[in-house]
């Protein structure tokens, strides 16, 4: 594309044969992924993992093993077929994150039909058009989520079937379905059919405004990721990670769900994000994701653990492990630590539960590069990665050589380059082929050459490294002209106090920018003895010590920020917000839209 420019590779610069070797190897994995589907691969892992434990939950009240896990697979196909779903049919997953959603959609992949999963905030009027767009008859479900399921099916007639994993009422049990099946059904045949082209999974975006998209992903584009995630970051035997996220979220389908099934993880289905520390802790994950919000907590948990310590010994630990991550990241001669310091760091990764952590990532958002910083000191390196629903894992910092701040490079195989205002490009297998009957959207995204516009805006240093400036559509345009990156500004700020979990800058045709501040519960529940703070939320923000600590915040905020970005009035809002809820998306992402007009009144206010 004319004009485009094209990030360096740090190999490239490096002058090494790493370019070389990528290519060779895009050639084999596509090759490869001639005969590949994730049914076939399924059934490899799970006959080589025997007795080894694959599902699991954190009381471990279920424990299945892969050799169990393989049977009850078998056992829930002959059941969906025996109610009609088969090849090219679809499967709608309405389920927490526990050990029957990975049981269902694999069972489903086997038939060569496509499941998919709904965020389970959604109500049902926003359940609807996902099963209109995927034409699902079928809905999977549990019992805290079945009178939303019923509603649904009030709703869309067109569902045929509701199933329930567990209950009494008059829906078809998951014990049921499987004892249901018919004992002729030729399983091993209708897996066989599968390849790489079928469609593996829809990805319902979640979007801000409108109808979302469903996003369809092939056997063979996810096995081409997960190929390329082998050879960025090599995974061990007997791995085990820990699943909280939503199941809707890719992300966490990629990075448990299907990494598990291709490469034997042993996974700990978290259903509570409260009990996320005690999971990994009774885990021990070798893998780990998160979306930034969780390492800022946890974060915070081991910022007040080392800060606890009246000897002394873990802040001096502390302050030599970032002392030798600034000079790592100057390309200076980097202190090394004592072996006094390195005993001491390796106590906080082992209360944490991630000592035996091989390997950790995040994505979805911009991280504070404070908490990044903060992880790697005590011995994390956590990984930037970015992707989006439409190309999964498509950047991420090589994990002997992460760059702190930036997303990374472009992994083997995926093709990424910036076009002339910035916004990244990318082309690869991993690129979805299209949104599910939704040419007109499928055309505004994919160009003719096969390039994924993705709406992020970018730039690159001179060894490749990609950092995301913002989002095409959210940058700021104030009354004077000047383009301004709204989350530039709220990292600033929320990175400078740990009571603030979300800013929201505001400023488009306004001569100055503003914001709306909310608090983060847990760091409000850590300080409210301490600090006397009401329990009421309606009352926090006008408790001494949340003024005066948002206040400090901002006027630190401020001082990183260019005289035009900087915060000239805020609010702190009463209450705090919920992932799914009015202003969040499941995925944490900021519904812009929707907080500017639901806060109008207050809005107007800042600049009264």
């Amino acid at each position: 594309m004319g004009g485009d420019r094209v990030p360096p590779n740090p190999d490239e610069v490096s002058r090494s044969p790493a370019k070389a070797l990528a290519g060779e190897m895009r050639v084999a994995i596509v090759t490869h992924l001639c005969n590949a589907r994730r049914s076939g691969t399924f059934q490899r892992t799970a006959s080589a993992g025997g007795e080894r434990v694959a599902l699991r939950s954190p009381d471990g009240s279920v424990r299945l093993t892969w050799s169990e896990y393989l049977a009850r697979v078998r056992s829930i196909a002959g059941g969906l077929a025996s109610l009609g779903v088969g090849e090219g049919d679809t499967v709608a997953l309405l389920l927490g994150n526990r050990p029957e959603f990975h049981l269902v959609d694999i069972a489903a992949i086997h038939l060569g039909a496509t499941p998919f999963s709904v965020y389970h905030t959604n109500p049902p009027e926003q359940i609807v058009p996902l099963l209109r767009n995927s034409g699902a008859r079928v809905l999977v479900t549990e019992p805290g989520y079945l009178e939303r399921s019923r509603a649904t099916q009030v709703l869309h007639p067109a569902l045929e079937h509701l199933v329930v994993v567990e209950g009494d009422g008059p829906e078809l049990t998951l014990a049921g379905l499987e004892a249901i099946g018919d004992s002729d059904f030729d399983f091993d045949a209708a897996w066989r059919r599968v390849g790489p082209d079928h469609v593996a999974t829809l990805v319902y975006t979640s979007g801000t405004t409108g109808d979302p998209k469903g996003v369809e992903h092939t056997h063979g584009g996810l096995l081409f990721g997960l190929n390329c995630l082998q050879r960025l970051a090599p995974v061990s035997p007997n791995g085990r990670v820990v699943s909280y996220l939503p199941m809707a979220h890719i992300a966490e389908r990629y990075v448990s769900h299907y990494s598990s099934l291709t490469f034997g993880y042993s996974i700990t289905a978290c259903a509570d994000p409260k009990q996320l520390a005690a999971a990994i802790v009774g885990t021990r994950p070798t893998r780990f994701f998160g979306v930034p919000r969780i390492y800022e907590k946890l974060c915070a948990g081991a910022t007040a653990l080392i800060e606890s310590d009246a000897s002394g010994g873990l802040p001096a630990a502390l302050q030599a492990g970032l002392a030798r991550v600034r000079g790592e990241q100057a390309a200076e001669a980097a202190p090394v630590l004592s072996d006094e310091h390195e005993r001491l760091l390796g106590g906080v990764r082992e209360q944490l539960g991630l000592d035996q952590l091989e390997w950790a990532g995040v994505a979805a958002a911009p991280s504070p590069y404070t908490v990044l910083e903060f992880f790697h000191a005590i011995g994390i390196r956590v990984a930037e990665l970015w992707g989006m629903s439409e190309c999964v894992l498509s950047t991420s910092n090589p994990p002997d050589r992460i760059k702190l701040g930036t997303v990374g490079v472009a992994i083997p195989g995926v093709e990424i380059r910036l076009a002339d205002d910035g916004e990244i490009l990318v082309r690869g297998p991993n690129v979805t082929k299209r949104y599910r009957d939704d040419p007109t959207r499928t055309a505004e995204a994919i160009d003719a050459d096969g390039w994924l516009h993705s709406g992020d805006i970018a730039v690159a240093d001179e060894d490749g490294y990609l950092t995301i400036v913002d989002r095409k559509k959210e940058i700021i345009i104030n009354s004077a002209g000047k383009n301004m990156s709204p989350a530039r500004i709220e990292g600033a700020i929320g990175e400078a106090s740990p009571l603030i979990a979300q800013v929201v800058a505001i400023g488009e045709a306004r001569n100055y920018v503003t914001a709306l501040i909310v608090l983060d519960e847990d760091a409000v529940s850590r300080a409210r003895d301490q600090h006397a703070l009401p329990t009421e939320p309606r009352e926090l923000p006008h408790a001494t010590y949340v003024q005066e600590a948002i206040a400090a915040a901002v006027q630190s905020g401020n001082e990183r920020l260019a005289r035009v970005e900087q915060i000239k009035a805020y609010a702190v809002l009463p209450g705090f917000w919920a992932p799914g809820g009015d202003e969040l998306t499941p995925t944490m992402k900021l519904k812009r839209r929707v907080i500017v007009k639901k806060y109008a009144e207050t809005i107007e206010a800042l600049y009264a």
